[in-house]
């Protein structure tokens, strides 16, 4: 059953409650902490961007295409559309020959504010600006390596396709036919497991001296390395994606409608959590209070935490008018 998670509070009155699941698992996915039901199947959405990136980044197109640690990022990124965001997906692109209209994303408006603005005073949409568009360009980039139809990237039948869903079982300790598939809103398809499998994968993420395979433990470090090299890459200023990325310690990748991921390195311990009402709002506060309970050593990670996801909720003109508080705790084995 889920639990509560997250209670919010306006003039002492609750006004929402924000129930979910969290996974926590130990080398080989042993599960080591939960709360409410770990085994919650949910969809990956945007967090299993790391793991798509994975056969790209082994099967050799860092070296074909000369990719920058910068664009390997963005392959993993739920991008915001600024600037540097833009010319980077740009320069993917001229280095790959893969055109815009390869994309089989919708043509966007940025997702940043300013961004945004600009976009629509001058440029207009473009599938460029989707949140999704590195992992797309990489995927076509690995896909055009191999001499792969560059039309139908995204049919679950597609060698890449087939070949990504043989990596997310891998890395989430899974058969693939223990994962079931949807379409994601980028025309991808999604992937649905259990959060101790999302939790195992990322714990390999952060460690990748658990996985066996040389080929996929190699592509997992330079995929990671290139995450915390450029953390801005992979969210945007002010992302709970971004901030924890500045952590070397910490891999992290959240997804639209709630479900979070993270894995620490020095820990050896891999998370997932699900917000059953699809919040993203509450992420900060529930990646706070797990660091919390267990005791992590830097402390500074959680300062700014509290900084960038106040427990204050404020209304349209900066003024306090309520608090939220996480009320779970985590059941440790």
């Amino acid at each position: 059953m889920e639990t509560v998670l997250v209670k919010e509070y306006r003039a002492n009155l609750m006004e929402c409650a924000h129930s979910g699941h969290i996974a926590m698992v130990g080398e080989n996915g042993v599960l080591k902490g939960y709360a409410g039901d770990p085994g919650f199947v949910s969809f990956t959405r945007s967090s299993a961007k790391p793991l798509q990136a994975i056969p790209g980044i082994r099967g050799g197109i860092e070296g074909k295409y000369g990719l920058t640690a910068a664009e390997i990022a963005l392959m993993t990124a739920s991008h915001r559309g600024e600037s540097y965001h833009l010319r980077t997906l740009e320069s993917m692109a001229a280095k790959t020959g893969i055109t815009e209209g390869c994309l089989i994303c919708a043509s966007s408006y940025p997702l940043d504010e300013a961004s945004r603005e600009e976009a629509i005073r001058s440029l207009g949409k473009r599938k460029l600006y989707h949140n999704c568009s590195g992992k797309h360009l990489g995927l076509l980039s690995y896909s055009k390596s191999k001499a792969l139809p560059l039309e139908g990237y995204a049919q679950p039948e597609h060698p890449v396709q087939q070949e990504i869903l043989q990596t997310v079982a891998y890395m989430a300790g899974l058969a693939p036919k223990d994962i079931a598939l949807g379409t994601d809103g980028c025309g991808l398809p999604v992937f649905a497991l259990p959060l101790t499998g999302l939790a195992h994968a990322y714990l390999k993420l952060a460690c990748p001296e658990l996985i066996d395979d040389p080929g996929t433990r190699e592509a997992v470090k330079v995929i990671t390395s290139a995450m915390h090299a450029h953390p801005e890459m992979v969210a945007g200023h002010g992302r709970l994606d971004s901030l924890l990325l500045e952590d070397g310690n910490i891999v992290a990748k959240g997804g639209f409608k709630g479900v979070y991921c993270f894995g620490l390195r020095s820990e050896r311990l891999g998370f997932a959590f699900k917000v059953l009402d699809g919040s993203e709002e509450e992420w900060g506060l529930i990646v706070r209070s797990i660091l919390e309970q267990i005791g992590y050593a830097n402390r500074s990670l959680l300062t700014r935490l509290a900084a960038a996801f106040p427990d204050a909720i404020e209304n349209d003109e900066g003024m306090r008018v309520g608090y939220a508080e996480t009320v779970f705790k985590l059941e440790l084995l």
